[in-house]
């Protein structure tokens, strides 16, 4: 008997049978998609589960999923036209294993890394293993919803890449010795938000990060090489990353506080600045705060920088767009956040609204201030102008990827989507007379923190002291809202609410004008 089968045994043959149960839905399914795309006819799960599970009671031992893949047109949950491949069944709420068997299987026991055949003995098998850990993701991935991140999307085409070492080491624009690159691919996705954040052809420099924070990180640099003694303004609900970046570069850095929404407070940061108005001005603008989802009025603080007759060579400005950059362009009346205003740079995030099965995210830059960082490498024979040295081929051929079948339409589609659902959470909430807030520009929405700490971990919440929030993405669907609000509303019931834990706290600004 398997290792998995001997855990499942203690929680009873169903639970071990779901593994060849899904194997099996799952290929039936590929294979009614494969025969039947062009009429685009619906797959009747139902009889589909019923013959599966048939099947399933009469097979001895627990078979390896191979693919987990399942295409429901009518539940796609993401209106974009290519991102309809449900690879683990994102518009459905899935249990997976039981914890117990999951915990055994996924526990730091099995999982060891035996140096000999004698360590090896008791361990159960890759194959299991991995099998349990694809069902623990598909019922993590099912109820995803604090958290920034886009899991609807569709590689199957370029999953064939990855038996490749595709290293972008060096520069992007500057080609290095090293031939197994996917260069061509990062060069149009720069291009492509170049064009996107209005920059001129030639004016610009960029490349394709780890992340977000990467972005910020790089962005940050170049402020400090451009103004070595000038002082980073940022506001307190400013990302980490922006934080690190000071600690790092050893930059003076003030952090300012901000208004209910979020943004940052405009008055302080005036107050804040004139009183250092011998030494460069560094801001950080925040395009959708991590919590809030609130975005710094960009125009306001330029109109703030010219009162304070603060000349353009004497300020450099980087926007941290992680989510909400690659959104508000296509968010009809949203202010313009683009280079066509003097700022310096942006990072955004490309696993957040793109979704992508790795982290990664472009930085984009003036051209001129990357020169500052800038110095040729003989061992490359490139130039190092990024954060990091090897560089991940992949992400750059997943975000072209995702850019090109998108393009602009599904994007946009994909933006409505998400402002439009969580207007409809923000909604339902309210109408169970629960405490709640949506910015606007945003499909992040706060409310109160739950009690349970089994219904935060269930949904992924990302709470700070007494609030949480949602954050609405293609994969948040109607359906799955209302499962999250009537199961907030029974441990509401069961627990009670939260009160405020200190004045002023997150839950008393959500009391407050935004």
């Amino acid at each position: 008997m398997s290792f998995i089968a001997r855990a499942a045994s203690r929680v009873g043959r169903h639970s071990c049978q779901r593994y060849s149960f899904a194997a099996l839905r799952s290929a039936a399914i590929t294979d009614r998609f494969k025969s039947s795309l062009a009429a685009q006819a619906e797959v009747d799960l139902e009889e589909l589960d019923t013959a599966a599970k048939t099947v399933d009671e009469a097979l001895p031992k627990i078979d390896t999923p191979t693919d987990w893949s399942t295409f429901n047109p009518s539940k796609s949950g993401t209106p974009s036209p290519w991102a309809v491949f449900d690879a683990w069944g994102a518009n459905d709420i899935k249990d997976g294993l039981s914890s117990e068997v999951e915990e055994a299987m996924l526990s730091a026991k099995a999982v060891a890394i035996p140096m000999d055949e004698n360590d090896r003995e008791g361990l159960p098998d890759e194959s299991d293993i991995l099998a349990a850990y694809n069902s623990f993701l598909q019922g993590k991935s099912s109820v995803h919803f604090g958290y920034p991140y886009n899991l609807m999307f569709d590689f199957r085409e370029v999953m064939q890449f990855l038996q490749y070492s595709i290293n972008n080491l060096g520069d992007p624009f500057v080609p290095s010795n090293y031939g197994v690159h996917s260069r061509q691919f990062e060069v149009a996705v720069i291009d492509f938000f170049a064009r996107l954040w209005k920059m001129q052809p030639g004016a610009y420099w960029g490349y394709v990060t780890t992340s977000g924070t990467e972005g910020n990180l790089h962005g940050i640099l170049l402020a400090r090489e451009r103004f070595p003694d000038g002082i980073l303004y940022t506001s307190q609900e400013t990302h980490y990353s922006v934080f690190k970046a000071a600690r790092y570069y050893r930059m003076e850095c003030q952090s300012i506080p901000t208004l209910p929404m979020g943004e940052i407070n405009y008055d302080i940061l005036a107050e804040a600045i004139a009183e250092n108005k011998d030494k460069p001005v560094i801001i950080n603008v925040n395009i959708g705060t991590t919590v809030k989802g609130a975005v710094d009025n960009l125009d306001r603080i330029l109109r703030m920088l010219q009162q304070l007759q603060i000349p353009r060579e004497r300020y450099y400005i980087h926007c941290d767009g992680a989510l909400f950059a690659l959104m508000m362009p296509f968010i009809d009346f949203a202010p313009e956040v683009s280079f066509r205003k003097p700022i310096d740079s942006i990072a955004v995030s490309g696993h957040k609204m793109l979704g992508s099965p790795m982290p990664c995210g472009i930085a984009l830059c003036r051209k001129e201030h990357v020169q500052n960082v800038e110095q040729h490498i003989d061992y490359l024979n490139s130039v190092d102008t990024t954060i990091m040295g090897s560089r991940n081929g992949h992400a750059a051929l997943y975000m072209w990827y995702s850019l090109r079948k998108k393009g602009v339409e599904g994007i946009k589609r994909d933006v409505l989507h998400c402002i439009q659902t969580a207007r409809y959470l923000r909604d339902k909430l309210t109408e169970k007379g629960l405490s709640c807030r949506l910015n606007d520009l945003s499909s992040t929405v706060c409310l109160e923190r739950p009690l349970s700490n089994d219904f935060i971990q269930r949904w992924q919440l990302a709470c700070e002291e007494d609030i949480c929030h949602v954050v609405v993405m293609p994969n948040v669907t109607r359906s799955k809202i209302d499962k999250f609000v009537d199961e907030l509303i029974q441990v509401t019931e069961k627990h009670g609410r939260i009160q405020p834990v200190r004045e002023g706290s997150p839950l008393m600004q959500l009391s407050a004008t935004w």
